[in-house]
This record gives structure tokens, C-alpha cells and sequence, in this order.
């Protein structure tokens, strides 16, 4: 690795200048976007899950074309789609809040999959000793099927995260400054786009990192409190 590196001449005075602008402006603004995204994405995914487990015709029909249309999708369209394609029906969007959107919507419905096959998997003696309680549907679902149904959840939702804070670089297509976006903008001005980029990737390994021991602990945690 440090011979692979070597041979790029890299400048490390470079890299100490801008390491803080990249952190501070970059690495944050990635950090913030991510987090609105798999937030707003969360409650896309159990709105989409519950609609298409429903009895509702017109609520599954609703849900399966969003998950088709933004499964089916490149993400990188979708984000273009709406920077560009809103302002021609009279909406005009600033880059952040077009980018989180594209985010939210794509993970979204992919997440909908995944809270809906967590659901299905809470065997069926729970719902039915639910009902037998006399509990309504949406008390059945919030105290006894989503508490049991999060411990299957969690896992790939936290692998979505760290996939999401990946691909929100998609976003810098529209310029928005996230740590691509710094990374790329500030090696042109100096010629230096390794020093930036191999910087960059360190970062974006380094908070993956975070997010896998957050996630870990969460698992953990939540395993424990289901026993």
C-alpha cells in the first residue's frame, strides 16, 4: 500500500492545508445530507412496507409503483431529474435540498423491501396472540410486530446508511459541497487531484468505519433488551 502510494509523489504539505477545509465543509456536509436522507428514508420504507402489507388495493398499487419506479431508476437520473426537471414545472430547488430527495426516494424504496420482509418474518402465533388481546391494528403493530420486526431490520438498514453516505457524493453532479465535490475543486486549483482524492477515500473509509461500530453497538444493545 505505502509503494502504491509512493508512486503518485504525493504532496503531504499539500494535504495538511487543506486536510481541515476538506473535514470542516466536506466531510459535514456529507455527514448532514446522509443524515436527513436515512431519516426521511426510514419513514418512506415503513409507510411503503405497511401500505403494501395492507388489504388496501390502491395502497399496495401506490407502493409497488414506487418501489419499482425508484429501485428501477439510476440514482444519479433521479437526482438530475429533480434538479433539473422541477424548476420546469414552476419549482425551483436548491442542490441540497434535491439532492437529500433523491437520496431519501431511492433508499426509500429499497428500504421497503426491507421492512416489509422483516415484518413477514415475525411468525404468526405473535399476530394472532395480538389479536386475541383484543388489540387494534395499529396498536398490534407498534407494541408487539415493529419492536420484534427492528431486531431484523437493523442490520441491512445500517448497511444502507453506509451505502447511502457513499453515494451521496452523486450529488456534487449538481455542485453541491460535500467532500467529492471539496475534494475534487480543491486538487484543480493546484493540479494536486490525488492529494485530494486519496484524502478523501481515507475519509469516506474512516466514517464507514464509525457508522460499522454504531451499527454494531446498536445490535448489540437491542439484542439485549429483546432478552
Amino acid at each position: 500500500m505505502v509503494l502504491f502510494f509512493s508512486t503518485f509523489n504525493l504532496s503531504f504539505e499539500f494535504i495538511e492545508r487543506k486536510i481541515g477545509y476538506l473535514l470542516m465543509q466536506g466531510a459535514t456536509t456529507t455527514l448532514y445530507i446522509s443524515a436527513i436522507s436515512i431519516a426521511i428514508a426510514f419513514v418512506l420504507a415503513l409507510i411503503g412496507a405497511l401500505a403494501k402489507l395492507s388489504s388496501n388495493g390502491i395502497a399496495i398499487g401506490i407502493a409497488t409503483f414506487y418501489t419499482s419506479l425508484f429501485r428501477g431508476l439510476p440514482l444519479l437520473m433521479q437526482i438530475f431529474i429533480l434538479y433539473l426537471g422541477l424548476p420546469q414545472l414552476g419549482y425551483i430547488v436548491n442542490p441540497i435540498p434535491a439532492g437529500v430527495a433523491a437520496l431519501s426516494l431511492c433508499y426509500g424504496a429499497y428500504m421497503t423491501e426491507i421492512f416489509r420482509a422483516g415484518i413477514q418474518s415475525i411468525p404468526r402465533g405473535q399476530w394472532d396472540a395480538a389479536r386475541a388481546l383484543g388489540l387494534s391494528h395499529g396498536m398490534m403493530m407498534r407494541l408487539v410486530i415493529l419492536p420484534q420486526a427492528l431486531r431484523i431490520i437493523i442490520p441491512p438498514t445500517g448497511n444502507q446508511f453506509i451505502a447511502m453516505l457513499k453515494d451521496s457524493s452523486l450529488v456534487s453532479v449538481v455542485g453541491v459541497w460535500e467532500l467529492t465535490y471539496v475534494a475534487t475543486t480543491e486538487g484543480q486549483r493546484e493540479f494536486r487531484h490525488m492529494e485530494m482524492l486519496i484524502t478523501a477515500a481515507l475519509v469516506y473509509w474512516v466514517l464507514s468505519m464509525m457508522l460499522e461500530v454504531i451499527q454494531s453497538r446498536i445490535e448489540r444493545r437491542y439484542r439485549k433488551s429483546t432478552r
